[in-house]
């Protein structure tokens, strides 16, 4: 009796992170790591030419280091030269921050546009 082994599909390598994951990675960068994301939302955005998503993240900084990283992280955010492969960062803002001084904590919530690059 023969009996056919089944191959399955070639796993997804470690490495292949798509624009979602590399742009989490970009913002955690600018934030020197001390940020941690507590939400991450997307929504596919289309023009007559261009095609992407826009991305609304919320980041949480707790204790004095962390707060000053993300001090620095919204005053740096909209000028940022992004670098994800595929993509092109349009608009990137902060479109809301609050802290509390005790303990030490800075919630941002910002929103990046991203487009497939052509």
């Amino acid at each position: 009796m023969h009996t056919d082994q089944i191959t399955p599909p070639p796993a997804k390598r470690r490495g292949q992170r798509g624009p979602r994951e590399q742009l989490a990675d970009a913002l955690r960068a600018l934030a020197d790591g001390k940020g941690r994301i507590t939400r991450h939302s997307e929504k596919g955005w289309a023009s007559i030419t261009f095609a992407g998503a826009r991305h609304r993240v919320e980041m949480v900084f707790e204790g004095e280091d962390a707060v000053n990283a993300g001090e620095c992280f919204i005053a740096f955010l909209p000028e940022h030269e992004f670098a994800i492969r595929g993509q092109l960062v349009a608009d990137a803002a902060v479109v809301e921050a609050s802290s509390t001084t005790q303990p030490p904590k800075l919630s941002v919530t910002c929103e990046v546009l991203l487009l497939e690059e052509s």
